[in-house]
C-alpha cells in the first residue's frame, strides 16, 4: 500500500493536481478580485466556497461545487452587464471546470444530491437569462456552458432517482 502511494506515477498525479489547484485558485481570485461590479462580500463567498469545495470530502463536494457554479454564474452575469467580456469569459471557463468536477464527483453516497440538482437547474435558467443579455461574441461559450449544466442536472437527477 505504501509502495503504491509513492510510485512515480502517483506522485506525478498529485503534483499535477496540486499545480492545477494553484492555477485554478489564481484564476478564481483574479476573476473575483478584479471584478469592480461585484460586491466585496460576494467575492468572499466565492473564494470561501472554492476553498471548501476543493478541500471537502468527495461525498460533500458535489453540493459545494453546485453552490460555487451558481455564485460564479451570478458573477459572470454581473461582468457581462458591466461590459467586461474578458472577465466574464474567464468566469464562464471556471463555471465549466466546476461543472465538470460535479459530473465526475457524483456518487451513490453523495450528500444533498436533490439540493444540488435544484441549484443547477436554477443556475441553468439564470444562465439562459444572461444569454439573452450577452453580446454575440459571448454567446457560444454561454450556450456551451448551459448545455453542460443541463447534462450535469440530468446526471444528478438520475442519481437522485436511483436511490
Amino acid at each position: 500500500m505504501v509502495d503504491e502511494i509513492f510510485e512515480p506515477s502517483s506522485v506525478s498525479c498529485y503534483m499535477l493536481f496540486g499545480a492545477n489547484a494553484v492555477v485554478i485558485s489564481a484564476l478564481l481570485l483574479t476573476c473575483v478580485s478584479a471584478s469592480a461590479s461585484s460586491p466585496r462580500n460576494g467575492s468572499t463567498i466565492v473564494a470561501t466556497l472554492q476553498v471548501k469545495a476543493e478541500q471537502a470530502q468527495p461525498r460533500d463536494s458535489v453540493f459545494l461545487y453546485a453552490e460555487l457554479v451558481s455564485q460564479m454564474t451570478d458573477l459572470a452575469g454581473q461582468q457581462i452587464k458591466a461590459g467586461d467580456s474578458v472577465k466574464a469569459s474567464q468566469t464562464i471557463a471556471l463555471v465549466q471546470l466546476y461543472a465538470e468536477k460535479i459530473s465526475r464527483g457524483i456518487a451513490d453516497d453523495s450528500k444533498k444530491l436533490k439540493s444540488a440538482e435544484l441549484l443547477i437547474q436554477r443556475t441553468s435558467i439564470h444562465l439562459k437569462d444572461i444569454l439573452g443579455e450577452a453580446s454575440y461574441e459571448d454567446r457560444p461559450s454561454l450556450e456551451a456552458t448551459m448545455k453542460q449544466l443541463n447534462q450535469v442536472q440530468v446526471q444528478l437527477m438520475e442519481q437522485v432517482f436511483k436511490k
